[in-house]
């Protein structure tokens, strides 16, 4: 049976707290933003992120070692499937607007796109794997 070494992450928060004088609070908010002084931070591990899958490689211990096998969208971390998958659906939408404007029908297979588009997109809210899509040249559709 085949070994492979994932590589997984999350996202550790780190705050601290701090007093500015301002006369307003977005004032404060950018003296906060800008202040570069980190050395009283604290982590909070309660409100780590989700872990998702950062590598692959196969062979036991084999990180950084080889050629990295593609990891598969959905053990991605689910904001960036999110930003991805909103760049998408932004697309689509203008596709559709436009071709409304225009008078014309959208054409089927922006209609079929769009589909798989919100199955896509209610798979990532629900934090599960979505419908993969169908691959323009019959190969790999996660590719």
């Amino acid at each position: 049976m085949p070994e492979f070494t994932i590589e997984t992450t999350y996202h550790l928060p780190v705050f601290r707290h701090a007093t500015y004088s301002a006369d307003t609070p977005e004032a404060a908010c950018r003296l906060a933003i800008e202040d570069k002084d980190w050395s009283g931070q604290r982590e909070d591990y309660e409100s780590s992120g989700e872990t998702y899958v950062t590598g692959i490689w196969e062979a036991a211990d084999a990180a950084y070692r080889g050629q990295p096998i593609r990891v598969p969208r959905h053990f991605g971390e689910a904001l960036q499937r999110k930003a991805a998958h909103f760049e998408l659906m932004l697309g689509l939408l203008k596709i559709i607007a436009g071709d409304a404007k225009a008078g014309r029908a959208t054409a089927p297979e922006w209609l079929a796109k769009s589909e798989w588009a919100i199955a896509l997109g209610e798979a990532i809210l629900d934090g599960s794997r979505g419908p993969d899509e169908p691959a323009a040249d019959g190969g790999d559709p996660d590719a």
